[in-house]
């Protein structure tokens, strides 16, 4: 059994070789090029191990990664301190001008898409001979209809598109999950018979604004007293320090609250990174903190792009579900299209939408970690395995192919 020091050390050591083995020889994009690399070292394990059964050659591997809990280490782990890090760079000016796009795409985007992919799904399932519950083909459409921040804010680091639109993106981005993840607990309710049906119209509203609204409300106290702390004193240690509590902070009381952790920790990143710079921090701290929330950022991001890449290892997918796996990237990448053209023809008497970003928009839908997350919190039901064989194709599919492409539709679709 390793500690939890032995599987950080694993890790941080695979994080840096396969890193190193990509900048050297294979020169793609980092967080996509660790996610290569590290499923190819599972797969190439796996191929081991069946040429070979009796050396169990990645049985060690395999229970230390066990002994990891996925869901815990990304959704009370690591998600925090990623969107801090990616809310806090944002220009919150800039997002205030694009309110509506990004509202629409954060919330009614999310909600058709989960509405297409479940019908999606669970008609792709009946045609195939392998039958899906219309409840647990939406839980699916719930949790992979949200793009997702880390994902996305890594994958607009490589491509170069039009300062509006990617505040659009990394803003629809950073605020979905909220709405993603009511829907997802809401659906959950209902396909798993744990009191779902008691959940009318007024309690999803009640949860939609205990969820989103309670969040946002709690990340813009907890960042005014940080920003206000901040301003109080003078040292850059003292102030390196309160980020990292704001933070850490914030998240855990916004979970004893019932509110969104997620949208608590960007509404005050957003706010530190708004207000602090101008006459809170010096040249000096914001030196500092710049430095610091980049390194948090990039090795996190490293961790857990090598974890996908790795959890292959652990996974275990029923052959008949590989076909809906397949059947489920072109559903997804359709409900994306349909999901962001609709707001489109809500707003097309303004210009806050342009049509010629449909294609843009579609392709850079990109899910991550907290898709996987998700799926992998489901109970313990039949339809569990082919949902989470679902979810690992859409999300290797987004970030390998969709990520690695998106630079070339970018320069052949916007203008």
């Amino acid at each position: 059994m390793l500690s939890i020091f032995d599987l950080a050390a694993l890790l941080l050591t695979l994080s840096a070789l396969f890193g190193w083995l990509n900048r050297r020889f294979v020169r793609l994009p980092h967080s996509i090029g660790l996610l290569i690399l590290g499923l190819l070292a599972s797969l190439l394990l796996v191929l081991l191990d069946l040429l070979f059964p009796a050396q169990h050659l990645y049985e060690e591997l395999t229970r230390a990664l066990q002994q990891i809990d996925f869901t815990q280490v990304v959704m009370n782990g690591m998600l925090a301190f990623l969107l801090f890090a990616g809310a806090l760079n944002l220009n919150l000016e800039a997002m205030r001008e694009r309110a509506w796009p990004i509202a629409l795409l954060a919330l009614v985007a999310t909600v058709i898409s989960t509405a297409v992919v479940g019908a999606g799904l669970w008609g792709a399932a009946q045609a195939i001979g392998r039958p899906l519950p219309l409840s647990w083909a939406l839980v699916f459409g719930a949790l992979i209809s949200p793009t997702d921040p880390v994902a996305v804010l890594s994958t607009l680091k490589n491509v170069d598109v039009p300062k509006a639109l990617e505040i659009e993106m990394q803003g629809e981005a950073l605020f979905n999950d909220g709405v993603g993840v009511v829907l997802f607990t809401i659906l959950l309710g209902y396909a798993a018979g744990a009191g779902g049906g008691e959940h009318g119209t007024g309690e999803v509203v009640r949860l939609l604004v205990q969820e989103a609204a309670g969040g946002l409300l709690l990340g813009v106290i907890t960042g005014y007293i940080a920003y206000r702390a901040m301003r109080a004193v003078g040292d850059f240690p003292v102030e390196v320090l309160i980020t990292l509590a704001l933070v850490a902070g914030t998240y855990a009381v916004a979970q004893k609250l019932g509110t969104s952790g997620p949208l608590a920790v960007v509404a005050a990143g957003l706010l530190v990174g708004d207000r602090a710079p101008r006459d809170a921090m010096s040249q000096r701290t914001q030196g500092y903190v710049s430095a610091l929330w980049t390194l948090v950022d990039e090795v996190l991001n490293s961790v857990l792009f090598l974890l996908i890449g790795l959890e292959v290892l652990v996974l275990r997918f029923e052959v008949s579900a590989i076909i809906l796996a397949a059947a489920a990237v072109p559903i997804v990448l359709a409900a994306r299209a349909i999901a962001v053209a609709m707001p489109l023809l809500l707003v097309r008497w303004t210009d806050l939408f342009s049509a010629r970003n449909l294609p843009f928009l579609t392709w850079a839908g990109v899910r991550g970690g907290i898709s996987v997350a998700l799926a992998l919190s489901l109970p313990e039901v039949p339809d569990k395995p082919a949902i989470l064989a679902a979810t690992y194709a859409v999300v290797l599919f987004t970030i390998i192919v969709q990520g690695s492409t998106l630079g070339i539709v970018a320069r052949r679709t916007l203008r």
